[in-house]
């Protein structure tokens, strides 16, 4: 089986200019790209060069300076993410990325709530997912829930584990809200890659594939893709791998590596 891929095009192709990324993904075999934020992006271009080119935009994030954990910031949360709905449907993407804190440059977290209780930060958690997925069916937009490693790259996130976002999804029970899979922050976390997918493939609605250490291309470090990708093809995974890794030496390397898969 082959699996739609999409390149985060904030990780590559990063020595060429924003806009002419679309289009050298789209030559490279990519059939959707990936970014970060929408607020610094001229949407109208993208539009353009999407209708050009024929690559499509498959994700960005929906949830901006905005916590899913601090129940104050509720209003203003659902009201960023109605825009960036909005957003979507301007560019054509069928899914939004959500996470439990706001992220910083770089991926940095915000604000690690320390002053609040783990039993608070569950339910506002549920709280807003519950208006999260309602927003999402009635706009007919997927919102996949992130959980983040909290050792290399995001000190002080909240939601850490598959199992903590698989079972919050299962019990509000939307088609329209789903987990993202990120295999790179999901190993360096909790291991046991395998036993999760099985265990919770229902509940995935995107899978992210970077190597470890290093965030790289696959090959390049301890996490057996081979492996992996015939498994998700065993289980009749239909949706689409996101390649959100930096390259070990050159993008061109990395195209290489990642379609050899």
């Amino acid at each position: 089986m082959k699996f739609p891929k999409a390149a985060c095009i904030e990780t590559l192709y990063t020595e060429l200019p924003f806009m002419e990324r679309f289009r050298v993904a789209k030559n490279d075999g990519f059939e959707y790209v990936e970014f970060w934020s929408w607020v610094d992006k001229d949407l109208e271009a993208i539009q353009a060069v999407c209708e050009e080119t024929g690559i499509k935009v498959f994700a960005f994030n929906g949830d901006g300076d905005y916590s899913l954990v601090d129940p104050t910031h509720k209003k203003d949360y659902l009201a960023f993410l109605e825009q960036s709905i909005e957003a979507a449907k301007k560019v054509g993407a069928p899914s939004l990325t959500i996470h439990s804190n706001a992220l910083g440059e770089l991926g940095v977290v915000v604000n690690h709530y320390i002053e609040l209780s783990d039993t608070l930060k569950i339910s506002s958690m549920y709280d807003m997912l519950l208006e999260c997925a309602r927003l999402a069916e009635a706009n007919d937009i997927l919102l996949n829930l992130e959980p983040l490693n909290i050792y290399v790259d995001h000190v002080g996130n909240f939601l850490t584990t598959t199992q903590e976002a698989a079972e919050m999804i299962k019990l509000i029970n939307s088609p329209n809200l789903k987990v993202l899979y990120d295999v790179y922050h999901m190993q360096i976390n909790e291991g046991n890659l395998s036993y999760n997918i099985k265990k919770y493939l229902d509940q995935i609605g995107h899978i992210h594939v970077a190597d470890t250490p290093g965030r790289h291309e696959p090959g390049t470090g301890e996490i057996n893709y081979h492996y992996i990708f015939n498994l998700l093809e065993e289980l009749n995974y239909t949706g689409c791998v996101g390649y959100e890794l930096y390259p070990k030496n050159t993008t061109e390397e990395a195209v290489k590596a990642i379609m050899s898969y």
